[in-house]
């Protein structure tokens, strides 16, 4: 039985985390800018089914004891992370949390957060819900690789947890100047593997308000997929969703559901390698023998884990998939293959890219020279060193389920939060 059994829970399994950041700081410089792309794009609300009596789960709370049971909400004065039980804080023991969410939507208005902290980036979006989706008002994005070293260190450097807080601390002011109540923030692979995760988050929190929780792989597998589900082909075969991180990659069987109803998560695997992991398996080689060899060696890494999960699908009878990928491997490489000068997501999300040609782009990304792969405009110096780990875990998966086209999607985990959050407040029902 695979742990997504009741993968559309009325509660959130083990993530509270539901928090207002903001203290009123100023964005220190170099923090970190807009990711003006994102601004004023509108989603549909696709499968999910709005359940206002449904509150954030009681979870792992991010930050114990600051938390009543994962929700947070802000108070009259701006920029004041309060606790959500009130002065009461027996509230936490008691567990009401439903009670405490619809105390927080009387008094939050009607905008939304969801911060992604991964691996390599930190990723803001904040919402309005508007028609049957919402629409983003604002956005942030930046490169922080938090991971850096960890593969080797077991830890969180001190420069990248510098570089992570000014980022996070530009959000905390993004968040509170829009008058944003009710947020989810969430972290992934590299806080928990990191042996110093836990002291990073207390830091977090001491320095911005912002409460991150972080998530088990099976939670952002499921925010990854309520976030692009509305792309798969209803009428196709079972979907592959991957999503390529920074420290791990999650690929999920999705079975396809008619439009408006919730899709039905069949197995799902999460692999210990992403981007960053497995960048700093290899140097920068400067010779082309030598970066043959090395990504032949990613792909030996990557591979055999791999085909366990292909192997799975097989005994379930699944050989013929359609492969939907979410993130900034698959959002990057389609760009470059697409030919575009710079990254355009209007032309990105919901494209579809045929896998022959996609594979061979992988193939000779991995030949190039990194200044080569930085001249490119999708690309750039932020990725170029990056992007050859994305092609050989993107080269993996087309070689287990070759042939087939991809559709792209620049949406997952924090589209994921946003609709779960607008959901369970309610958003939708109050036209």
């Amino acid at each position: 039985m695979s742990a997504f059994a009741d993968p559309w829970p009325d509660a959130v399994p083990a993530a509270g985390g539901v928090a207002v950041p903001g203290t009123g700081r100023s964005r220190p410089p170099g923090a970190g800018e807009a990711e003006p792309r994102g601004a004023g794009r509108s989603e549909r609300q696709g499968a999910e089914n709005p359940n206002p009596a449904v509150a954030v789960a009681a979870g792992t709370a991010a930050v114990a004891g600051r938390i009543a049971d994962g929700i947070a909400v802000a108070e009259a004065r701006p920029g004041i992370a309060a606790r959500a039980g009130g002065a009461n804080p027996s509230n936490n023991a008691r567990g009401d949390s439903r009670g405490l969410l619809r105390g927080a939507g009387q008094r939050r208005g009607r905008t939304y957060g969801a911060l992604d902290l991964g691996t390599n980036n930190c990723r803001l979006l904040i919402a309005r819900p508007g028609g049957d989706g919402f629409t983003i008002v604002d956005a942030y994005s930046r490169v922080v690789r938090l991971g850096e070293g960890l593969l080797e260190s077991g830890r969180l450097s001190d420069a990248a947890m510098d570089r992570t807080v000014a980022a996070l601390a530009s959000c905390a002011e993004k968040l509170a100047r829009r008058d944003v109540r009710l947020t989810r923030n969430v972290a992934t692979e590299a806080c928990r593997r990191a042996a110093n995760g836990a002291r990073f988050v207390e830091r977090v929190y001491a320095e911005t308000g912002i409460a991150l929780d972080v998530i088990s792989a099976a939670e952002e597998a499921r925010l990854a997929v309520l976030g692009c589900h509305m792309l798969i082909d209803a009428a196709g075969p079972p979907a592959v969703v991957f999503d390529i991180g920074g420290g791990s990659t999650e690929l999920i069987l999705v079975d396809p559901a008619p439009p408006g109803a919730e899709p039905r998560i069949l197995d799902w695997v999460s692999l210990p390698w992403g981007v960053v992991s497995l960048a700093e398996t290899e140097p920068q080689w400067p010779e082309l023998a030598d970066r043959e060899q090395a990504y032949a060696r990613m792909l030996d890494r990557v591979a055999p884990e791999l085909a366990g999960f292909a192997s799975r699908l097989a005994a379930r009878g699944v050989r013929d998939v359609q492969l939907l990928g979410t993130s900034g491997t698959i959002t990057t490489l389609a760009s470059v293959e697409m030919g575009l000068p710079g990254y355009d997501r209007r032309r990105v999300d919901g494209c579809t890219v045929e896998g022959p040609p996609m594979l061979a782009l992988c193939r000779r990304l991995a030949r190039a020279s990194v200044q080569e792969r930085a001249r490119l405009g999708c690309i750039g110096p932020d990725r170029a060193e990056l992007i050859v780990a994305g092609c050989a875990i993107l080269d993996a998966i087309l070689t287990a389920w070759p042939g087939g086209a991809i559709k792209v999607a620049d949406r997952g985990i924090r589209e994921g939060i946003l609709r779960t959050l607008m959901a369970r407040d309610g958003a939708w029902g109050r036209r």
